[in-house]
């Protein structure tokens, strides 16, 4: 997960926290977060990276809308992630 932007990730939690969520929700979630428009061209080429990188599956829901779930590798790599931020923070943000 090292080799992954912000935004990458970002997108990773988005996945992780929805039941195959199709790319308008991933969007929205972000916008939510982010208070700010995401633009198409930002997102969708980054939902592929993850897809190359194969820790995001893309399936297709009907002929217009695709639907996205993480990996096995993608769970792993946010336990991993998680693993590694609780060296320096604790579960109420305090330092560890």
């Amino acid at each position: 997960m090292y080799d992954l932007t912000g935004f990458q990730r970002d997108l990773l939690y988005a996945i992780a926290g929805d039941d195959e969520p199709h790319g308008l929700a991933i969007k929205e979630e972000l916008e939510d977060y982010y208070e700010k428009e995401i633009h198409h061209g930002r997102l969708y080429p980054n939902l592929d990276t993850l897809v190359d990188k194969g820790l995001v599956e893309k399936g297709e829901r009907d002929r217009r809308t695709n639907f996205y779930s993480l990996t096995r590798r993608g769970r792993r790599e946010i336990e991993a992630r998680r693993d590694w931020e609780a060296q320096y923070v604790d579960a109420d943000g305090e330092p560890a």
